[in-house]
């Protein structure tokens, strides 16, 4: 099967510079990384096509060639080095971004001035869900999660017992070998030992040579105050095992407050519907309201209408980064009362009628909606 074109492959104009290259090969070792996509080869494909992409248009010799002749061009020096290591020779490039992509912007994938293919471990998320009282004033909880560590039986290595690791023949150790055909001159991952330096022979039965197995994880969590929906938490090296003895990767708690009965939260502001009786809206009176931080007093007067903002200063919430508490905003719904007597119902229809005699003073947004109505039937009929 011919191969796709390098910048299909990678989605980018074939003019495209070298850091939107980068940006577009990250975002597809993301994706296809065969860590996140266990025993799925179409995922695994994709990724190797990608990286071969990658490692031939980031390196100036390799793009020209590949510009001016296709495929072809760079089929003889890819013919005398692959060997049986196919696109996983594309290793030296490969480790720096590897690294940037699951590293948290930090340190790099690859050792540096070591051997290649020593990764750092993939960085896990875990959605936190919290109650907005935990997320206002902070938390301790713990969490549970798989991930993958060392294993315990090979101590990482990856070889069986009393069978260590012996020097790779074909590199000498090195964990690279130089390849030279026509005009160019590259030095690759060793296709033996992938890197290493070392080559298995017995591998670890506990792990089948991996170095790593999958296992229960438990954390405790501190939650500071203040934390919103979207706020993440860094747990330095909590993440999944580093391979070929690559530090670990981070976890990161991504908090997620949940829907609050009674409060909605906007930033540091919270917000409230408070319900009114139709006598304290008209006659004026004092409204019991709850806060974070107990009971408060707002005093509702004469003739409020429904829809009303009432401020509350302070009693919101202190952002976790900092900077002035937020307000309560208590907005008045007027409860029209229900499940009414026939004595409650003959009191309504008389104080209707009473109300009736002078609309225009005690009805005064009635009379405004009133007159505007008037005016778009006349609009619609000119």
């Amino acid at each position: 099967m011919s191969k796709r074109d390098y910048y299909q492959v990678l989605g980018v104009a074939r003019n495209a510079a070298e850091d939107a290259i980068r940006k577009a090969y990250r975002r597809l070792a993301m994706k296809y990384h065969p860590d996140r996509n266990p025993d799925d080869a179409e995922a695994e494909e994709r990724f190797k096509e990608a990286k071969e992409a990658y490692e031939v248009l980031t390196d100036a010799q390799k793009r020209a060639a590949y510009d001016q002749f296709g495929h072809a061009g760079l089929d003889a020096a890819r013919g005398a080095g692959a060997g049986p290591g196919g696109a996983e020779a594309f290793g030296d490039i490969f480790g720096d971004v590897f690294g940037d992509i699951f590293g948290g912007g930090g340190g790099g994938g690859r050792r540096r001035g070591g051997r290649s293919n020593v990764y750092r471990g993939a960085d896990l998320r875990y959605e936190l869900a919290l109650d907005l009282e935990q997320a206002v004033f902070g938390t301790t909880t713990e969490i549970d999660f798989q991930t993958t560590a060392d294993c315990q039986e090979c101590t990482g290595s990856g070889a069986a017992k009393g069978h260590p690791p012996v020097k790779c023949e074909s590199c000498n150790g090195a964990g690279q070998v130089r390849v030279s055909q026509g005009f160019f001159s590259v030095q690759q991952t060793c296709p033996r030992c992938r890197g290493r330096g070392t080559v298995i022979e017995k591998p670890c039965a506990s792990c089948a040579g991996q170095g790593r197995v999958r296992t229960p994880k438990r954390l405790s969590v501190k939650v500071p105050a203040g934390v919103d929906t979207g706020d993440r938490i860094r747990l330095a090296g909590e993440g999944e095992a580093g391979r070929n003895g690559g530090p670990p990767g981070d976890l990161y708690v991504e908090i997620a407050v949940r829907e609050h009965p009674i409060f909605e939260r906007d930033g540091a502001h919270l917000s409230c519907e408070v319900p009114v009786s139709f006598a304290t809206a008209a006659l004026g009176g004092s409204v019991d309201v709850p806060t974070l931080e107990g009971h408060a007093i707002i005093k509702v007067p004469a003739e409020t209408q429904s829809g009303r903002v009432f401020r509350l200063r302070g009693k919101g919430v202190r952002p976790v980064r900092g900077g002035a508490t937020g307000d309560l905003f208590c907005r008045v719904v007027i409860e029209t009362p229900v499940n009414l007597s026939d004595e409650q119902k003959a009191l309504l229809r008389k104080f209707e009628a009473a109300m009736a005699a002078d609309t225009r003073s005690h009805n005064p947004r009635e009379r405004s909606w009133l007159e505007g109505v008037r005016q778009f039937f006349s609009r619609m009929g000119s």
